[in-house]
């Protein structure tokens, strides 16, 4: 299929063109995403054998990134560099004050005497060692030449996420480690891991070993699309991630000073647990790790104190293995069919005064919330934790286009920009479906990813709760990571220049100059991308 193969004489082709644009810009300096300042000097500095690489040594951090450094010049152009100043200059590290940056901010200084990297903290001296891989060349045999400049770099969004669903199709170790390399490439800092949902349930959970026992394995998955299809593989499917394997990923990701936000879906998407533990419905089953996509009226029942009991249980595992401030719950597409027929979630209503079904999903967020904060953590939720009143500290979500964001933020509610129509990485690159691997539906070009601004719609007054921006990618129709790669680069670049660019300097044929030295980078680092962009 097209998606699994960057082959022939297009490639080629366009090799030439990207070298004959590298070669014939050699005095530019193309970075995505684009630094908040960056000016050009005349000269060139040429990183050799000889060239030493200064740090702080006790400085654990900035060893570790040192090593980082060390490691990708060693791998990519079989070059080590010197441990101890000689005459090839140095690349340097270096923590200290710099007024009016954040410790994500970082300055690069590249002269006659090397590079100097300077940030007020580790994470920027991070993002400066990715922007200087990207000043490096795309080929491996080429020469290690470097433009004198100066760049002065910060974020423009704190939150700069991409959210990956494991529960439709599972991904191993091994490849949720470079999907958090590629993240930190393009200098992204959150990590939302869809964990559970109807199709399977993902984290082992010691107080409760049926979710992996039974949870986590469906009989068979459906083959073709949802709406067409009734067709089934007859294979099982399924797997988990052992405590220690997220405790793993965990320290991964923070090493990149990425946090890792896990998703523990609630009170809908449960049809996964309520197969290993049935009497947490409202009906007792049974009821089956599901085979197919969808909404499904499986839930869990809002009206049993076990059902606290049990996500309880759960969050108090999650919080041990994930430091981060957040936890998501989840809280979308919960139909109410199950309640409206439940007794004791009726009889729920009644005790707590509530309104209606919308009041009690509200009901389950806001306990649940009232738990997470107990124990020093933040909630997140889709948009749908709005209805029926939202929780006090919740922080939303938006999918379902940005007024579910505008709205929270009207009320005073920090968001997080996600909107489907330029945010879901799961869609179409192109309108020809035909020519393109089967996906969910939509149509999400590059340059549509790219002209998103987060704060546009909402009021002046309020844009300081838009924490960020984030893409998602929903793997129904993703079993594999070469497709998984196809459908996420290009876009993760254009995501960056989203979350970490100023405002108000989009320039869409500017980025498409800048990524020319970027498609040949991803082949030279062995990632499958989309070329339609070209």
């Amino acid at each position: 299929m097209r998606f699994l193969r960057t082959t022939g004489k297009i490639c080629s082709a366009l090799l030439l063109v990207f070298s004959m644009h590298i070669n014939s810009h050699a005095q530019e300096i193309d970075i995505v995403p684009k630094p908040a300042e960056l000016k050009m000097q005349k000269g060139n500095f040429e990183i050799t054998g000889n060239t030493a690489l200064v740090y702080d040594r006790s400085n654990k951090d900035l060893a570790r990134i040192a090593g980082f450094l060390s490691g990708h010049m060693e791998q990519y152009y079989k070059m080590n560099l010197a441990s101890s100043q000689g005459n090839g200059g140095v690349i340097r590290f270096e923590i200290t004050s710099l007024p009016g940056l954040d410790k994500e901010g970082y300055t690069m200084k590249i002269d006659k005497n090397g590079i100097l990297i300077s940030a007020p903290a580790a994470n920027g001296i991070f993002y400066g060692f990715q922007t200087l891989k990207q000043m490096l060349p795309s080929d491996p045999a080429g020469k290690m030449i470097i433009p004198y400049a100066e760049i002065k770099d910060q974020p423009r969004f704190a939150w700069r996420g991409m959210m990956l669903d494991v529960c439709r199709h599972f991904f191993p170790v091994s490849y949720i480690k470079k999907f958090l390399d590629n993240m930190a490439m393009y200098k992204l800092n959150t990590f939302h891991w869809h964990l559970t949902d109807d199709q399977g349930w993902r984290i082992e959970i010691k107080k409760y070993p049926g979710l992996a026992d039974i949870s986590s394995w469906r009989d068979e998955t459906l083959i073709g699309h949802g709406h067409k299809s009734q067709l089934y593989d007859g294979i099982g499917y399924g797997g988990f991630y052992t405590q220690d394997q997220i405790r793993e990923i965990v320290q991964y990701a923070a090493d990149r000073f990425i946090t890792v936000v896990p998703e523990i879906e609630m009170p809908g998407h449960s049809s996964a647990a309520l197969a290993a533990y049935p009497e947490l419905g409202c009906t007792g089953g049974p009821y089956q790790v599901q085979k197919s996509w969808g909404v499904f009226k499986d839930v869990y029942c809002a009206g049993k104190e076990e059902t606290f009991r049990f996500l309880q249980d759960v969050i108090d595992e999650v919080c041990e293995l994930f430091p981060s401030e957040y936890i998501h719950i989840g809280g979308d597409e919960c139909p109410k069919d199950a309640w409206k027929e439940c007794p004791l979630c009726q009889k729920r209503i009644k005790d707590e005064g509530l309104k209606d079904e919308q009041e009690l999903q509200s009901y389950f967020v806001r306990r649940m919330e009232k738990y997470l904060n107990s124990k020093g953590r933040k909630l997140i939720g889709w948009d749908e934790i709005l209805e029926g009143g939202i929780a006090p500290e919740a922080t939303v979500m938006s999918w379902r286009g940005e007024q579910g964001g505008i709205e929270a933020a009207k009320q005073g509610h920090d968001v997080i920009m996600t909107p489907g129509e330029f945010c879901y990485f799961d869609h179409y690159q192109n309108q020809n479906t035909f020519s393109e691997p089967l996906a969910i539906g939509g149509y999400l070009p590059l340059e549509k990813v790219y002209n998103y601004d987060p704060v546009g719609k909402i009021d002046k007054e309020k844009a300081h709760h838009v924490l960020g921006v984030q893409a998602n990618v929903w793997t129904e129709y993703i079993a594999n990571t070469q497709k998984l790669e196809y459908m996420i680069f290009p876009r993760i670049c254009a995501l960056s220049e989203i979350a970490w660019s100023p405002a108000g300097t989009k320039d869409f044929g500017d980025f498409q100059k800048r990524m020319a030295t970027e498609y040949p980078r991803f082949k030279m680092y062995g990632i499958n991308y989309c070329d339609h962009s070209f």
